[in-house]
């Protein structure tokens, strides 16, 4: 037999033992990953702008101006352009119109019920320093993870909600939205009417 034709043939005796090998092998799915997220140290500074409250807000955020539609001169923003989030900050006076500013909290919050897995409520109580409210904890694949309110009870309302500008993926976001919840409770904690 030519040297030649042998070596063609038992190429391709080959090719077939190992695509039949091939086929047959057992194959696993790799599970899914997720990008390794750094996160930045805690280091706060001190917000005091024309409106009446001051904060303390992190280093790696940036106060804006909320300009979208419908805007009210004390609506701010606290952008987190590295995350790609968030934390809208609204402001009303109160003129005997608590009991309305309440409601449109607590249904911004509940209109998650659909998405959220629970919803869970904590109650924000300095008295010192004239600061009552709620902090809602929204779980699930929700636009808005976490939400709360703060006021005086008598003459300030003021609202926030964190949200991502990102497919919504509890599980690739559960530590983003833990690292920003520890900002909002130093907001909270910070937080004086001016």
């Amino acid at each position: 037999m030519n040297k030649k034709l042998f070596s063609g043939l038992f190429a391709v005796i080959l090719f077939f033992i190992a695509l039949s090998t091939a086929c047959h092998r057992n194959h696993t799915p790799k599970p899914r990953g997720y990008y390794r997220i750094s996160f930045p140290e805690k280091i706060y500074q001190n917000y005091s702008g024309p409106c009446p409250y001051s904060f303390e807000y992190p280093v790696y955020g940036e106060v804006l101006k909320d300009n979208e539609k419908g805007s009210e001169p004390c609506w701010i923003n606290i952008d987190f352009p590295a995350y790609n989030g968030k934390i809208h900050i609204s402001y009303k006076p109160v003129f005997n119109n608590l009991n309305a500013y309440l409601e449109d909290t607590y249904t911004l919050a509940y209109k998650h019920t659909v998405k959220a897995e629970s919803i869970r409520e904590q109650l924000i109580l300095n008295s010192d320093k004239k600061v009552f409210g709620i902090l809602y904890d929204i779980e699930g694949s929700t636009a808005s993870s976490v939400q709360f309110f703060l006021t005086d009870s008598t003459q300030h309302f003021l609202r926030g909600a964190l949200y991502f500008k990102t497919t919504i993926d509890k599980d690739s976001l559960a530590p983003i939205i833990e690292f920003f919840r520890e900002d909002i409770i130093h907001f909270i904690d910070s937080f004086e009417w001016n």
